[in-house]
């Protein structure tokens, strides 16, 4: 009887599912087995209405939607996978993924959303993995992830959140990493990330926090991994670090000139700690950490003498592992932390490092034993005298306000109409160790404005008017280690009014009006401890040579420019460059040896949309084993140079490049299948193969070998052909011939076997 009515339902059902599996949106690919549905690249405006209802994948990448309005999904109720990267969306109705209830992927990176409206999600009761990567988000309303409440993993970096506000998350009732990343954080709400009671992950990372947030990340019971690098911290005091549950803390790159030795007192599993690059002179043992393995100290200008000794002792006694190495005194300069000894950390006579850090210090003239009285103020502002921060933002003052607290650290006077900062402007202020002086409408710096702030290390001028700068526009803040200019209408690279800030760590001047870098404003001689520079969104056109000079140079985004090729002069002097952003110039050929300059010290290349149309077979000479990063999204390259000899890559991004799928691709598969990483390489041409990823394509296995040339083909075979002759025989679209197959054979057998590492 049940077989009956299986056979009936069957028949019954079979012509509906044979109906709808023939349907395919036009311009769109259509794979019945798979159920997927591909209408990646086609300039569509809103969601086909004719795609399957039993489709389960769909993928919209780069096209034209701008907004997702309310039920643009409700004709797919099946799908499970949804990919909207690069669509230029911009807002997100209510209700837009309300019919999406078995969705367990959704992709909305690269798009122009800048709010999260509360119901943005609604109906995603399944989804477990939310990407809104490179976006535009400033605020995340109440209520928005409410409905999510299988949700995994929620990636929200490169955005420019500023603020979380209290139960900005709830409702994530299993998330178990969430990476914010690349914001502009520089408060957390106490109450931020409450209710997250499975994260185990969080990624904070590249923000802008001035002090760790000890009461917001106590509300994280089972956190197991916390990354704070790249934030503009100075100290960890007492019981900074209270999570009972860490085990892996990231603190390297940020600005920590010194760290309690009971910062870490309420974390008592931490078993890695990485301290590298900071300015840590020394360090004493640290107490509440039972079970620590590993402190990175690398980078650090550390002091061997007998001061680092009880922490030397201390590490050897727990077993501790210590990276790094000394910065001085001179004869132990760059030796192994790891390698001293008692006799090596020695104090010379009359050495006070001691009393000098006691004289340091000195507690406030303003005894805590007073009875408490009213904070001084200017008018129209607000004074925290406990949290050692004023404000007046937003209040309409045409004049720098006068009257702070003396012990003021942290000073906000964005969104207000100064115009002018006259010479001693914050005279005051010796101990603010941030200003905040964004969409002032500032137009003119005088010479020494910023006089007396001897503390001064977190200086914020972004969104202004500024053409130019007074050659002593910094006068007197010596100090300045981080500089935001970007949004301005500098003309030219500031080189002379930098040289007054020799200690500056980090420039942004993205999105002013830089047409060139000339030598005059060389690095080396305005600010040569200069690490990161961000010149992104200029109209920069070309690098002069040693413009860039630099020692230090680690970090260039010089993006959404109008560079017709790689600065491959320009960058000849920057030999400790680490990371490389190209992407939105209008360079259309990478001739050989583009990055030979750096390719000692390259690890993350990124060339994004670019409009590379070749690459030399040499284009990548001697990057080899030590970049790390590729990224080459969206560029119209047919052919890419042999990637096999680049055998540290961890991360490559070749979506969106329109591949010739022939057997000229033969190194180009190989090289995919011998990764141990996903990479995302699909096929353009020919029709057949188009939108199936490279490594699938069955034509491959078919290859012919090359191993000589066939004797049918006249012009290979005749005589000792000349030089030039050869040349003219090869491919205009780049190394695909056979000679060139016959070479990369034999580097093959020694490249193969050597993957890159797992991420």
């Amino acid at each position: 009887m049940d077989l009956s009515i299986a056979l009936v339902l069957f028949v019954a059902l079979t012509p509906h599912l044979l109906v709808k599996a023939g349907k395919c949106p036009r311009l769109c690919i259509c794979d019945s087995a798979t159920l997927m549905v591909t209408c990646a690249g086609k300039n569509l405006t809103e969601v086909p209405p004719t795609v399957d209802e039993i489709t389960v994948k769909l993928d919209l990448r780069n096209n034209n939607m701008k907004v997702l309005s309310k039920g643009s999904f409700v004709h797919t109720p099946y799908l499970t996978h949804l990919n909207l990267q690069s669509c230029k969306i911009q807002k997100v109705q209510e209700g837009a993924f309300r019919n999406l209830g078995r969705l367990v992927s959704l992709n909305l990176a690269y798009n122009k959303i800048d709010i999260l409206y509360q119901e943005s999600f609604d109906g995603l009761s399944s989804l477990k993995e939310l990407n809104l990567d490179h976006n535009r988000i400033e605020e995340i309303q109440p209520g928005a992830f409410t409905q999510l409440s299988n949700l995994n993993m929620l990636a929200l970096t490169h955005n420019q959140l500023v603020y979380i506000p209290n139960m900005a998350f709830q409702g994530l009732q299993k998330i178990k990493w969430m990476r914010l990343s690349h914001n502009s954080l520089n408060n957390l709400a106490p109450e931020a990330f409450t209710g997250l009671f499975t994260l185990n992950r969080l990624s904070l990372d590249h923000n802008e926090l001035q002090f760790f947030p000890t009461h917001t990340m106590s509300r994280l019971p089972e956190v197991t991994r916390l990354d704070m690098s790249h934030n503009p911290m100075i100290y960890l005091g007492e019981e900074a670090v209270s999570m009972a549950k860490l085990t892996h803390l990231y603190l390297d790159h940020m600005s920590l000139q010194d760290l309690s030795d009971q910062a870490l007192s309420k974390a008592p599993l931490v078993s890695h700690l990485d301290l590298g690059n900071n300015q840590l002179r020394y360090l004493e043992p640290l107490s509440g950490p039972k079970q620590l393995v590993s402190l990175n100290l690398t980078g650090n200008p550390i002091n061997c003498n007998c001061f680092l000794r009880p922490l030397r002792q201390w590490a050897q006694k727990r077993g501790v592992k210590l990276s790094g190495s000394c910065a001085g005194p001179g004869h132990l300069a760059d030796e192994p932390l790891q390698k001293m000894t008692a006799l090596n950390l020695r104090c010379r006579r009359g050495e006070m490092l001691q009393e000098e850090t006691e004289e340091e210090e000195k507690p406030s003239p303003q005894s805590p034993l007073k009875p408490e009285k009213k904070v001084q103020c200017p008018a129209n502002c607000d004074c925290d005298a406990e949290g050692q921060h004023g404000t007046c933002e937003g209040r309409g003052h045409t004049k720098v306000p006068k009257g702070f607290p003396n012990t003021t650290q942290l000073l906000d006077l964005r969104n207000n109409h100064f115009h002018y900062l006259p010479v001693n402007s914050f005279k005051a202020a010796i101990n603010v160790i941030s200003l905040h002086l964004e969409l002032c409408k500032i137009h003119e710096i005088e010479g020494s404005a910023f006089s007396g702030m001897k503390k001064l290390l977190y200086l914020y001028l972004s969104e202004n008017d500024l053409t130019s700068l007074d050659p002593g526009a910094f006068k007197g803040a010596t100090a300045l280690t981080y500089l935001h200019l970007e949004g301005n209408r500098l003309m030219q690279f500031p080189g002379t009014a930098l040289a007054q800030v020799p200690h500056l760590f980090v420039l942004h001047l993205e999105r002013n009006t830089i047409s060139k870098l000339e030598p005059s404003g060389l690095l080396s001689s305005a600010v040569p401890n200069l690490r990161e520079l961000y010149l992104s969104n200029n109209t920069i056109t070309a690098v002069a040579k040693n413009a860039l000079s630099s020692e230090h140079l680690a970090i260039l985004y010089i993006d959404l420019n109008q560079l017709k090729e790689v600065p491959t002069q320009g960058l000849s002097e920057a030999t400790h460059l680490e990371e490389l952003n190209l992407s939105h110039n209008s360079i259309k050929r990478i001739g050989p040896n583009a990055f030979k300059m750096v390719s000692k010290s390259l690890r993350r290349l990124k060339m994004d949309e670019t409009g590379i149309e070749k690459m030399s077979s040499d284009a990548l000479a001697g990057l080899g084993p030590g970049l790390r990063a590729l990224s080459l999204r969206g560029n119209p390259l047919e052919m890419l140079p042999d990637l096999r000899p680049l055998t540290g890559l961890e991360l490559v991004d070749l979506q969106d490049i329109p591949f010739l799928c022939d057997c000229s691709q033969l190194p180009l598969y190989r090289w995919l299948g011998s990764v141990s990483f996903e990479v995302a390489a699909t096929c353009r041409n020919p029709l057949e193969h188009k939108g199936q990823k490279v490594k699938e394509v069955p034509l491959f296995k078919s290859c012919p070998e090359l191993k000589s040339p066939p004797a049918s083909k006249p012009k290979v075979v005749s005589p000792k052909p000349s030089k030039k002759k050869k040349a003219k025989a090869r491919s205009p679209k780049g190394p695909t011939t056979k000679s060139f197959m016959a070479k990369s054979k034999v580097k093959q057998s020694k490249t193969l076997s050597k993957t890159p590492k797992t991420l």
